[in-house]
């Protein structure tokens, strides 16, 4: 039987940030255009973003950088955002009055959400043999 070994060299630096106010359909495709990023470039994707959820995700992202700088020391030129991904918490839920004594539900949804950045390492890829 072989085992699996796990690279612990790399070291990851996760930032959660709970209870965002947003549903987790406007949070997914704004973090699947900031994976695999550089850090400053995802910043700056953010910074001129017009949808009001991408103050929070950049906030968290800072967050993360400041816990590779601090518990790692990390260099932040070469952060890259590995994952992120975010998750359901709760549904506030509330009632508008409508015609003839009905009701209309309104579903406040909120959210997780996690980024995990990760130190990029200089790899060579070779892309065949040049004769």
């Amino acid at each position: 039987m072989s085992k699996l070994k796990k690279n612990i060299d790399t070291k990851i630096v996760k930032a959660i940030n709970k209870n965002v106010r947003s549903s987790t359909r406007k949070l997914i495709p704004i973090l699947k255009s900031i994976v695999g990023k550089k850090v400053d470039i995802a910043i700056r994707d953010l910074s001129f973003s017009e949808k009001r959820i991408s103050k929070d995700i950049k906030k968290t992202i800072s967050s993360a950088i400041a816990n590779a700088e601090n518990n790692y020391q990390y260099d932040i030129d070469k952060l890259i955002v590995k994952e992120a991904y975010c998750g359901k918490q709760i549904v506030m839920k509330r009632f508008r009055a409508r015609a003839k004594g009905r009701a209309a539900e309104i579903m406040k949804p909120y959210s997780n959400l996690t980024i995990i950045l990760t130190e990029q390492t200089n790899k060579m890829e070779t892309h065949g043999t040049k004769s």
